[in-house]
């Protein structure tokens, strides 16, 4: 499949937000995902993320996490100075600028005449963590969630976070993946966010794997290549299958114009 890739500034309280698009070329609508980032922000392996979504029929929408905090393009190295510049930056944010940005691009994705207006969202590490709290927007119908930090713990942004009592306004479905080797995500996190997931009656698939984290990264040591292809196959049938496959019309054959006489 053929894609696009163009960028918007969307509105948001704190002001312009720079989001990236990548969708198919195809005429046609196709369903939305807004895929939030790593604190490194739009790096190369979240650009093959979101072309790999959009490849598969969505209209992806990449927003600059930390749009308020860094200029507008920024990706922070996978160094050491790009991971502390990221982690000072996930918590001089107010939660409430996180979740401000996630209407901003969940409306852009409603509003584009390349969508259906059936919705979802993947994160990855602190993106994970925004993707949890994005799907408690209604009209979400489907979440990924890999590796999401600090949820068990409630210290996104300033002043922490209240995701985890939050969690009963899920109401989309839900894949959780986590490596079993993160220790960002401790064994005891990871317990407390199944518990709440599963008291508050949320509908989702839970998938502990032995890898490390940032196993999805397509760069660096930690990369593994068969869990990303498998993490991948499943967000791909669960979007697929809770936001359909766009509704571009398709050319009747022959033999089905001759069957109708």
């Amino acid at each position: 499949m053929i894609l696009q890739e163009e960028q918007s500034d969307l509105a948001t309280p704190a002001g312009p937000m720079r989001t990236y698009v990548a969708r198919p070329v195809a005429k046609g609508r196709y369903p939305g995902v807004v895929l939030f980032s790593e604190i490194f922000q739009h790096t190369g392996p979240i650009k093959r993320t979101a072309a790999l979504l959009a490849g598969h029929g969505f209209v992806v929408a990449v927003p600059e996490i930390f749009h308020e905090l860094e200029l507008a393009g920024a990706e922070l190295a996978y160094d050491q100075a790009g991971a502390d510049q990221g982690n000072k930056d996930k918590v001089g944010k107010p939660v409430s600028a996180y979740d401000a940005d996630a209407r901003a691009a969940l409306a852009y994705l409603e509003g584009s005449p390349h969508c259906t207006g059936k919705l979802g969202v993947m994160g990855i590490c602190i993106g994970g963590h925004l993707a949890y709290r994005a799907a408690m927007n209604p009209q979400v119908l489907a979440g990924a969630c890999f590796y999401a930090t600090d949820i068990h713990k409630g210290s996104l942004g300033l002043g922490g976070d209240d995701s985890l009592a939050r969690t009963g306004e899920l109401r989309g479905e839900m894949l959780m993946v986590w490596g079993r080797q993160d220790p960002h995500v401790p064994a005891e996190g990871r317990a407390r966010i199944y518990a709440r997931m599963n008291e508050a009656g949320v509908r989702f698939t839970w998938h502990e794997w032995n890898g490390q984290h940032a196993f999805l990264r397509d760069e660096g040591p930690r990369y593994d290549p068969a869990l990303a292809l498998t993490g991948y196959r499943m967000v791909i049938d669960l979007f697929a299958r809770k936001l359909g496959e766009g509704d571009a019309p398709a050319e009747p054959s022959i033999a089905v114009a001759e069957a109708r006489h």
